[in-house]
């Protein structure tokens, strides 16, 4: 009788999906973009499930159907065809209705939205760094494969390599929502170049995956913003050191959570645009505005959690990356396979596939469908 428990919990959703069909293309609605991009979500979520629910209702019919023939039919023909029908379509139905339950779990509204990514060197020294770099190349190749779109907003080398820090922007379908499982701890055991004895260290860099901050989500006065411009470093090039391009920007913010008052300090040097360097940090303020008043929603979220899959703690030692062995293991699903290489090309999606697999059997459970 899953089915019937299914149905009921769909009905009405249609009702819901004519009025949000209708506030979204009033003028008073679409002048409020807050709560237009909210309603249109809305509108795509409830527009999936309802595709879902047309076929899952035709395909109870289909087996009813099937199964009347065969309960009442006498000509083979017929019979034989309403049993392959059957063998068909009964495989499938718990796979719909798993795929509906789903559906009907909300989502993390920041999903669909675009990812700053943060990595950064850690225990270890020029290792770390290098191992910072590695991590990037990862990300850049899997981001290849997923046609989403890199730029590079700020980065720091490290003195044998690699990056102490590098700070990337990634947007395309769905970033934040596959990323944000990256978010971590990132630990690797190898023989070091450094090395000259061949003993394996240990090192570790971090990554932050952050949801790009809609302009809308967060109050910024821009006039009260610092803005300093300076000559972008960098090798080679006839307008390296001679145009002032990179921005720096100050503005002082005011944390919800101790009252205090911080300097925000972000610099930009990606283009030798001027401009577009002041918009990207102006992305990023925003960005890191909006992370920190919402690092509550964030904690909140983590504490009903049961499995560390996605919990947004950038402290927690997530993925050991193991050279002698060729062995990589994701520490929250105890998830381990041998296939270092081409991970390190990018080929990271079967553990972000577990991953979510995870969490979605955990949100199962604690939605009780």
């Amino acid at each position: 009788m899953a089915e019937n428990v299914l149905l009921g919990k769909l009905e009405g959703l249609e009702h819901k999906f004519q009025e949000i069909s209708t506030l979204i293309t009033d003028p008073a609605v679409i002048a409020d973009q807050k709560r237009y991009v909210k309603l249109n979500k809305e509108y795509r979520d409830l527009e999936r499930i309802l595709d879902a629910q047309r076929e899952y209702k035709a395909m109870i019919r289909g087996i009813e159907e099937a199964k009347e023939i065969l309960d009442t039919e006498t000509d083979p023909d017929m019979r034989e065809m309403a049993k392959a029908e059957l063998d068909e379509l009964e495989p499938q139905l718990p796979v719909m209705e798993e795929g509906i339950k789903l559906l009907l779990i909300p989502t993390d509204p920041e999903d669909g939205k675009n990812a700053i990514v943060e990595i950064r060197g850690g225990t270890g020294g020029d290792e770390a760094a290098i191992f910072a770099g590695d991590l990037y190349r990862m990300y850049q190749k899997y981001c290849e494969t997923k046609g989403w779109k890199m730029e590079i907003t700020s980065f720091t080398e490290g003195s044998s390599g690699g990056f102490k820090e590098i700070i990337l922007m990634v947007s395309g379908e769905n970033v934040y929502g596959t990323l944000k499982y990256e978010s971590g701890v990132h630990r690797v055991q190898r023989v070091p170049a450094t090395e000259t004895q061949g003993r394996v260290h240990t090192s570790a860099s971090t990554v932050a995956v952050l949801p790009e901050a809609d302009e809308f989500d967060v109050e910024i006065n821009e006039g009260e913003i610092k803005w300093d411009t300076f000559r972008s470093g960098g090798a080679g090039g006839q307008n390296v050191n001679k145009v002032e391009s990179g921005v720096r920007l100050r503005y002082m913010w005011k944390n919800p959570s101790t009252n205090a008052i911080e300097e925000i300090l972000i610099e930009c040097t990606e283009t030798r645009d001027q401009p577009k360097n002041k918009e990207r940090a102006l992305s990023r303020l925003r960005t890191l505005i909006y992370d920190r008043e919402h690092q509550k929603y964030i904690d909140d979220i983590a504490a009903r959690r049961k499995t560390m899959v996605s919990t947004g703690d950038r402290s927690a030692k997530i993925r050991t990356y193991n050279y002698p062995q060729g062995r990589i293991t994701d520490h929250r699903i105890n998830y381990t396979i041998y296939n270092l290489s081409s991970f390190m090309d990018g080929d990271i999606q079967q553990v972000i596939d577990q991953l979510i697999i995870a969490e979605n059997s955990e949100r199962l459970k604690e939605s009780e469908l």
